[in-house]
């Protein structure tokens, strides 16, 4: 092999070799540090919620496991066909997910080009032909002469990254796309969180809609009997008058939970990619749900690595820090180098002839002068924008800690109050059942009666709001803590 030729190839490896293991200017990345936090709660939670025998499947204990895992499918725990249904067809259809899963891809595609035009040399494969006149007059020779040109080139450059401005640029762009990695996560966890509680308050409005029919045919049916009482004398026109406008006030109450209703429904639509119009719905009843009885609790240190939010927040911090790294390189001297081998002859049939053979090489260095002040100043501005990120990512570490001590009470007094509710619920109904029985004998006024309706019909509203409120505040501690993500397969692709 011709010397030149070795020496230009061994050149070549080297300088790119020597490039790709030099050191890397700017800080290099380190994830900032656990907060010392040993409990989410001043006051600990207890091992066990309340339990309340009268209010179904939403009235059972549930019990807090300490640093147990998460399952992925944590929706399947309530253990609803309908429930799973609608959360299926969400991660099949909900635009939303569909958007982050195409961000996804164009960050990972642009990481791909960024390394490969940033690590790789450029090059470049040229092929010309030219037909040519050439006058000699200019050196005094009266001749023309015409001849081709055939010329294959192949020309290559590369930027020797000694200072590795290019590899923390690609670390800032592989951040980023990470960062992108747990957006699509998050969107994940959000959307099958909200189907959970929106079908929950679906559910849940259903319930009282129906109570709330239920309660009005009592009552019509109780105008009637006061009417007849009335023609026999046994009332008066007050008693008939006060149950007509308990009557209108009851009805009047039916509208608004019915718009809703229609308002949740539709809500429920968009999250599983359809318009209102054309969603089929399945109807859940909150007595068709089982309340989950183990709740997972993750401790404070494990929650930062299950996080979508805050481990999105830790890559763009990451991606801030690469930045600086790549600002300061552009403070500092380039090393371009240049190269090109090839053929060049004015007869086709000697062009491929070691007479025909051209090459050459070259390196330079490159420091820049008149940006070194704004060069200066971005530098500095990345230096901000890290402290900028940094100070985001302390905030969504509090919120973080903030959503699961918010869903660990939300769960231990919303036990205790459905208790009292349904505790309430069943004291009103059987004083109902007395005074009506009173009334009927002519031992209680009307008035009394009622009250005792009135009071009935607001616990039985109120026990149902708080059934539902115990599923909806199990959703969110999954949510809270993560939603087990990292125990995924195909989804997290």
């Amino acid at each position: 092999m011709d010397q030149s030729k070795l020496y230009f190839k061994l050149g070549l490896i080297t300088l790119f070799c020597t490039s790709i293991t030099a050191c890397m200017v700017g800080p290099d990345f380190y994830g900032p540090p656990i907060p010392n936090t040993k409990s989410y709660t001043k006051k600990p939670i207890p091992k066990k919620t309340a339990s309340t025998k009268d209010a179904g499947k939403a009235g059972a204990r549930q019990n807090f496991a300490h640093n147990a895992d998460i399952p992925l499918d944590w929706w399947k725990l309530y253990k609803s066909k309908e429930l799973n249904f609608l959360i299926e067809e969400g991660l099949k259809n909900s635009p939303t997910l569909d958007k982050a899963r195409a961000t996804l891809i164009e960050a990972q595609e642009n990481l791909t080009a960024t390394w490969t035009g940033l690590l790789l040399p450029a090059s470049e494969l040229d092929l010309a032909y030219e037909r040519t006149r050439f006058s000699t007059q200019q050196f005094g020779l009266p001749a023309v002469n015409l001849f081709n040109l055939y010329n294959t080139q192949v020309n290559v450059s590369y930027t020797l990254d000694v200072l590795g401005g290019s590899r923390r640029q690609i670390e800032s762009t592989k951040a980023y796309t990470e960062f992108q990695a747990y957006e699509f996560l998050a969107a994940q966890l959000t959307l099958t969180s909200n189907i959970v509680t929106t079908a929950v308050t679906s559910a849940s409005l259903r319930e009282q809609i129906t109570v709330t029919k239920s309660l009005i045919k009592d009552s019509k049916k109780q105008l009637s009997l006061i009417k007849k009482q009335l023609v026999l004398g046994g009332v008066s026109k007050e008693n008939v008058l006060a149950q007509e406008t308990q009557l209108a006030q009851t009805i009047a109450t039916l509208p608004p939970l019915e718009k809703s209703l229609a308002n949740s429904d539709h809500a429920l639509a968009v999250l599983i990619g359809c318009s209102p119009g054309d969603a089929k719905l399945p109807k859940i009843k909150l007595s068709d749900l089982t309340l989950p009885k183990k709740l997972p609790v993750s401790i404070p240190s494990q929650l930062l690595k299950q996080r979508p939010d805050v481990k999105a927040a830790e890559a763009l911090l990451h991606q801030a820090s690469a930045e600086i790294g790549v600002a300061t390189a552009n403070l500092l001297p380039t090393f371009p180098i240049v190269g090109g081998y090839g053929y060049l002859s004015d007869q086709l049939n000697t062009l491929f002839t070691s007479f025909g053979n051209v090459w050459a090489y070259g390196f330079s260095a490159a420091q820049p002068l008149s940006n070194l002040v704004p060069y200066a100043a971005k530098r500095r501005a990345a230096i901000a924008a890290y402290d900028a990120s940094l100070a985001q990512y302390r905030e969504t570490v509090i919120e973080a800690f903030k959503n699961v001590a918010d869903s660990l009470r939300a769960i231990e007094y919303d036990a205790e109050k459905l208790k009292a509710e349904t505790t309430a619920t069943n004291a009103a109904y059987e004083t109902l059942k007395l005074n009506r029985s009173q009334f009927k004998l002519g031992a209680i006024d009307y008035i009394n009666l009622l009250s005792s309706e009135q009071q009935y019909q607001k616990t039985v509203i109120n026990k149902i709001q708080a059934q539902a409120a115990r599923y909806n505040d199990t959703a969110a501690l999954f949510q809270a803590l993560g939603g087990g993500w990292w125990n995924c397969g195909r989804r997290c692709e």
